[in-house]
């Protein structure tokens, strides 16, 4: 028989540190959980087992703690989030054919050992899955560990069998046990020899192979008298350390294996279970559905009246004289609801269109952007939408892992005959919950007519310049080519220069530039070490502009390419539900992400054009995330700043430096402007001054003097920490909630994140609301004046439009007066407008 058995606590907690924090609705916390579960997954790949073995830690002493007091003192307590999903693995384990083993007074290490003794004394073959070393004490002919390790900041499985602990240590297995008597075990607190570590350790244990025949062989001259001196007076605690450290092989537990082959899996609870957890993804996976699901807590009480089949037309005349209309739209067929009756028709069908485009009657749906965007590729403009369930959810939950329908009606405990019945039932859930949290009005004025803002944007798209991108992409060709012989010609020899490994070599081992750290994997070649180096290295210089020029071509020259339609335009898809901010995301192409920075890629806006007879305006709002924070801080001295219509950045600097405005030079400007943006996302000292290149003590003295300056901000920043602890969650000015599950965490690198998310969140988010009540006050405005520009694009805090170049000068006006009206603060919101032939003319 082939046994696996698994260290539960020691994986699961690697998965709780390893994945960012994941909760449920409700708020329970699943990231070990789902972590433990992946993992497990890919050990039975690799290991085949005909049965498995949970193993785990009472917490409870067992013999080493009465062995030795100081045994495994001073660890940290496990931390409560952690503590609370111990109990629901060990509910899920046995469901899914997994024995569950644990045994008072002994640690789950001892209940690995004495399986793995069982397996060889009855020639079975054991696998022993674990992120402790300590089991490599186990290993045997027919024992291998499998520990989990990471590699390069990913999670990977070392297999050790008994030549590779040879290989890797030069020693056998049980001798793993008196090389912790020597050097001891600071995780676990067992002492070992004092002043012997695990250099010296090793070569000890190589040479005289345990403890006994080392305290023999102490008058042998090749043992340095140092090292003699500290074994004698060790020799207690060695003995101590080789008992603490040794595995235990008679653990109570059952050892009889065949009880562990094949136990069946209990499908029914197990996706009742996984459903409550919301493990939706793991459970398609594994092939499990949550019909069987029970409804939470909060779900609706009453029973819900199926609904009657019926014919179309009495469906569609149950919606005239209701007013109301539910439609599920999938595939080519939309299922209605209306008046207790359902049936399905095609969305596009004569009859039904008069509906969707009838003001007067509410409807609701899901994934509304999709249903618009099918009915103005008709010709044809929605009207009366009312809710949309995947955007209710989203505003609800921003953070869950997707929207589609049936995860969400198994979420919220919704069960139905039908798509639309099971969407209608959702819809009635979500709109008190909508209302209890303030965000009913988010929906109803800003994400429902934003959707079909974005679908119009979508069906329009962007007219590209194919030809001038092609050119530019084989221009980038030739510079590359030029970049990359350099390079070669610096290092002497010809290399691939996207191996990091080969590129590693050679500037560190044969130019001999001053290395970062060397790790295991070698010397790092990313681009924060290259950057402190480029200024002295004109060969790192070419090699950094290299990887950005590869990259424009790939991702903005051959990426761009395939993606434009026979029309000339490339349409990008916007996602309202990405973010955890609120701010609109582009896919396929990623249209916001055209590079900026540099001037060769500011250059790639030469290809984004009117077309004849149009221009492109552009609009970006000045600043609007410093303004946000000035009205949310209630910042008096940068608002009047912003109000009077000085440049922020220099008179920050002038207070930063303490000059006069008009000495602050370009270099101070920059600075303080890197402040200014950094103090809203979180930045540190540290990351700050790598970002402007000063000093760490430098860039202190900034982030101080900035505080010392705008003094309301500091407080309105650990306001904001507060209440987001207090509530659970950071809000927008506009009541859009980012709920924060990271603060509660016992982690200290996980909560300072959302400390960070807290702060920046309100500003970030408030911002982003703005940006989308502008668009759809000018999108609304271009109606109602009858002008035929079109938005065609959105990137962060800029919009852009093609309009007939006779409208341009009343479309500048219009995109100043609505975007600049779109939010009332107490700081103006500034908005520059600039037009021209292309994108790269009109932003100015």
């Amino acid at each position: 028989m082939r046994l696996m058995v698994i260290d539960g606590n020691s994986l699961m907690n690697r998965a709780f540190y390893g994945i960012r924090v994941l909760t449920t609705r409700d708020g329970r916390f699943t990231n070990a959980i789902v972590g433990f579960l992946n993992m497990m997954d890919k050990l039975k790949k690799q290991a085949e087992p005909e049965g498995i073995a949970v193993a785990f830690d009472l917490h409870a002493p067992t013999f080493r703690h009465k062995l030795y007091e100081g045994y495994k003192a001073g660890r940290h307590a496990m931390p409560e989030e952690l503590r609370a999903q111990m109990p629901v693995i060990k509910r899920l384990l046995p469901l899914m054919g997994c024995a569950v083993l644990e045994a008072e007074g002994f640690e789950a290490d001892d209940i690995l050992g004495t399986l793995a003794v069982a397996a060889s004394r009855n020639g079975d073959e054991c696998f022993l899955a674990t992120g402790d070393r300590d089991a490599f004490q186990l290993i045997g002919p027919r024992v291998t560990v499998l520990l989990a390790a990471t590699r390069q900041g990913q999670p990977e499985t070392v297999v050790m069998d008994e030549a590779a602990l040879k290989e890797q240590y030069g020693l056998t297995p049980p001798q793993m046990i008196e090389l912790k008597a020597l050097m001891g075990d600071a995780s676990d607190r067992i002492p070992g020899v004092p002043g012997v570590g695990e250099k010296t350790a090793l070569g000890l244990v190589q040479q005289f192979g345990d403890l006994d025949t080392l305290y023999a062989s102490l008058e042998d001259p090749s043992l340095k008298p140092a090292v003699v001196k500290k074994l004698i007076e060790g020799r207690e605690s060695a003995y101590l350390s080789r008992t603490l450290g040794t595995i235990r092989t008679d653990a109570p537990v059952d050892t009889d294996l065949s009880h562990y082959r094949d136990l069946p899996w209990q499908r029914e609870e197990l996706a009742r279970e996984m459903t409550g957890l919301e493990l939706f993804r793991i459970m398609e996976r594994w092939g499990l559905t949550p019909e069987t699901a029970p409804a939470p807590a909060d779900a609706p009480r009453e029973e819900r009246q199926t609904a009657a089949p019926a014919e179309p037309e009495q469906v569609l005349a149950a919606a005239k004289e209701t007013k109301k209309l539910d439609l599920f739209w999938e595939g080519e067929e939309a299922c209605l609801l209306a008046g207790g009756l359902t049936a399905s028709l095609p969305l596009l069908e004569g009859s039904l269109i008069p509906l969707l485009t009838d003001g007067a009657i509410a409807k609701r749906t899901h994934d509304y952007k999709k249903l618009a965007s099918a009915l103005l590729a008709a010709g044809r403009t929605p009207a009366g939408f009312t809710m949309d369930t995947m955007l209710a959810v989203y505003l609800l939950d921003p953070l869950a892992k997707d929207y589609d329908p049936r995860r969400l009606f198994t979420v919220y405990g919704v069960a139905a005959p039908t798509p639309v019945e099971g969407m209608a039932a959702l819809a009635d859930l979500l709109e008190p919950k909508l209302r209890e949290q303030g965000m009913d009005t988010l929906l109803r004025e800003m994400e429902l007519p934003l959707a079909l803002v974005l679908a119009e944007m979508e069906q329009t798209g962007v007219p590209v310049d194919a030809p001038g991108i092609a050119a530019f992409g084989a221009s980038l060709t030739d510079r590359i080519d030029r970049l990359q012989q350099a390079v070669w010609e610096a290092v002497g020899y010809q290399f691939n220069l996207n191996s990091p490994k080969q590129l590693a070599k050679a500037l560190f081992e044969d130019l001999k530039l001053p290395a970062g750290k060397k790790t295991k994997s070698g010397y790092s070649t990313n681009a924060d070490v290259l950057e402190k180096l480029k200024g002295q290295y004109p060969v790192v210089a070419d090699l950094l502009e290299y990887r950005g020029l590869t990259k424009l071509k790939s991702t903005y020259c051959d990426g761009l390419l395939p993606l434009v339609d026979q029309d000339g335009r490339i349409r990008s898809s916007f996602n309202q539900t990405e973010t955890r901010t609120g701010r609109i995301s582009s896919a396929e192409p990623n249209l916001q992400n055209i590079p900026v920075r540099s001037p060769l890629g500011r250059e790639l806006r030469r290809y984004f054009i009117a077309a004849p007879g149009c221009s492109l305006v552009d609009a970006d709002y000045s600043q609007i995330e410093l303004r946000v924070l000035a009205h949310m801080a209630d910042e008096p001295t940068m608002k009047a700043a912003f109000n009077s219509g000085e440049d922020v950045h220099r008179a920050t600097a002038a207070q930063v430096f303490g000059l006069p405005e008009e000495m602050v030079t370009p270099l101070m400007r920059s600075r303080a402007k890197a402040v200014n943006f950094g103090i809203i996302y979180g930045i540190g000292a540290h990351s700050l001054s790598e970002d402007i290149g000063v000093t760490y003590s430098e860039a202190k003295r900034y982030i101080d003097g900035y505080l010392a300056h705008y003094s309301a901000i500091a407080g309105f920043m650990d306001r904001m920490v507060k209440e987001a602890k207090e509530k659970g969650y950071a809000q927008t000015l506009f009541g859009r909630r980012r709920p924060l599950p990271e603060l509660q965490s016992g982690n200290a690198v996980t909560r300072s994140f959302g400390e960070r998310v807290a702060r920046n969140a309100p500003i970030q988010g408030t911002a982003a609301d703005i940006i989308k009540f502008a668009m759809i006050r000018v999108r609304d405005r271009l109606r109602r004046e009858g002008l035929a520009a079109r938005l065609i694009l959105q990137v962060h805090d800029e919009l852009i439009l093609e309009a007939p170049k006779a409208e341009v000068p009343a479309v500048e006006k219009l995109l100043k007066e609505e975007m600049e009206g779109a939010a009332s603060l107490s700081v103006a919101l500034t908005v520059d407008v600039h037009s021209g032939p292309t994108w790269f003319d009109a932003k100015g």
